[in-house]
């Protein structure tokens, strides 16, 4: 079935209907992921009234669509290929404050919000970081000194530094193609897909019932549920829910242009760790932020010092990510404070991603910022993930005035390493 096809009619015929069976499957994602409103629930994120802040073009105009890629097959592409290949909805590539490459597919456009995933849990790390640096959280108190209700479950013991840095012991599978898996049987409590229990409970009583798998501050381990209780903890901080936190503390500071959304379950909890959807130059507005260290103009947003440590590597993060899942597809790489960082060819690289291909990536030794929503069909895909990060960091080099690099040039086998 043709996604330009899908919810047509007065009213739409049963074939052509997206629902909670089937929106976070093709054709129906596409769709889906652009009308997130329309099928759950969903809260704003006002913008405010302040000004738009401006994204201006790149003058005279560059042409990006056959900046040369290596892929992780072996073979050569573009960026242009790239971005057809992996079912891209839109991109951005920016330069020094200027857009460079701005394209649509689809039934995309400008104005159209699209769903983050978990390009979301950067959001709230942000959030984080500015209620730390505003003294309303500590990163090193434990979980339970401000939602006591998860004494005794697994997140008992936790600190707001395992949450932020994913290296909690709580018992959480990040199996999507397990309909079993704790990621899955989330969904069902946060309203993501049908309930199979007696009565919606809510996220946050998920997360309460969650068990533990060990000890807390060791292996990073990928978990969801880590961003949600994180989303918990700030609410509970700073006596807001998140989207009010969102548009307080970044979208208006950010001059966004139009106001964003996040999906909420049953008892009105917003899904801190994927359900957010915005617009893609605001979410480049976002990625300006992360280049520039925290700071709209003159101003700070997020504490420079929280985006810097975020940067920093030392053996103890690295050692985490080097003995996870993870290390195989982001080789040298490390998380933290909800972002991802990997070696890139000239220098440390930022990434917020989300399944499907979502992506906010930042490279400051080029000063680019690339955006990109994506509904690939599979909720991962390796590939797809190392060639756009590729492409992006070649178009990076590219603008730069930097020479290109091939796989074999690359430095601490970063992203541009065959992927094998």
């Amino acid at each position: 079935m043709c996604p330009d096809s899908l919810m047509k009619g007065f009213p739409p015929g049963s074939g052509s209907l997206v629902t909670l069976d089937n929106w976070q499957t093709p054709p129906f994602n596409r769709w889906a992921f652009q009308h997130m409103r329309e099928i759950i629930p969903s809260q704003l994120i006002r913008r405010g009234v302040g000004p738009v802040r401006d994204l201006p073009a790149a003058r005279p105009p560059v042409n990006l669509d056959d900046v040369a890629v290596a892929r992780s097959d072996g073979s050569s592409g573009t960026l242009a290929g790239v971005l057809a290949e992996t079912h891209t909805d839109s991109a951005i590539v920016m330069q020094d404050g200027r857009i460079v490459l701005e394209r649509y597919y689809s039934q995309m456009r400008p104005d159209t919000r699209h769903l983050l995933m978990s390009v979301s849990k950067s959001v709230v790390g942000c959030v984080t970081g500015i209620l730390v640096g505003r003294g309303l959280i500590d990163p090193a108190e434990q979980v339970r000194h401000y939602v006591p209700e998860i004494a005794g479950g697994g997140y008992d013991g936790a600190t707001v530094r395992n949450l932020l840095d994913m290296r909690t012991g709580v018992r959480f599978s990040e199996e999507y193609t397990d309909p079993n898996a704790e990621v899955r049987v989330m969904e069902r409590h946060m309203g993501w897909s049908p309930p199979d229990h007696d009565g919606a409970l809510g996220a946050y009583a998920f997360l309460a019932m969650l068990g533990s798998a060990g000890a807390h501050g060791k292996a990073f381990e990928y978990r969801s549920a880590d961003s949600d209780m994180l989303g918990w903890v700030c609410e509970r901080a700073a006596g807001s829910r998140m989207a009010e936190l969102i548009s307080d503390l970044l979208w208006q500071p950010l001059g966004t242009e139009l106001d964003a959304e996040i999906t909420c379950d049953v008892v009105g909890s917003a899904v801190h760790d994927g359900g957010i959807s915005t617009t893609t130059r605001d979410l480049a507005r976002f990625g300006q932020l992360l280049l520039r260290d925290g700071r709209v103009g003159d101003v700070s947003v997020v504490p420079e010092r929280w985006l810097r440590d975020s940067r920093a590597i030392d053996a103890d993060i690295r050692g985490a990510f080097s003995a996870s899942a993870s290390e195989p597809f982001l080789p040298g790489g490390w998380y933290r404070n909800q972002m991802w960082f990997i070696p890139g060819p000239s220098g440390d690289v930022l990434l917020c991603l989300g399944i499907h291909g979502q992506m906010v990536l930042v490279d400051h030794s080029t000063n680019t910022v690339a955006v990109k929503f994506s509904t690939w069909p599979d909720a991962q895909n390796p590939n797809y993930l190392i060639d756009t990060i590729r492409a992006f960091t070649a178009a990076g080099r590219h603008l730069a005035g930097l020479a290109p690099v091939t796989s074999h040039q690359d430095r601490k086998g970063g992203p541009l390493v065959d992927a094998g």
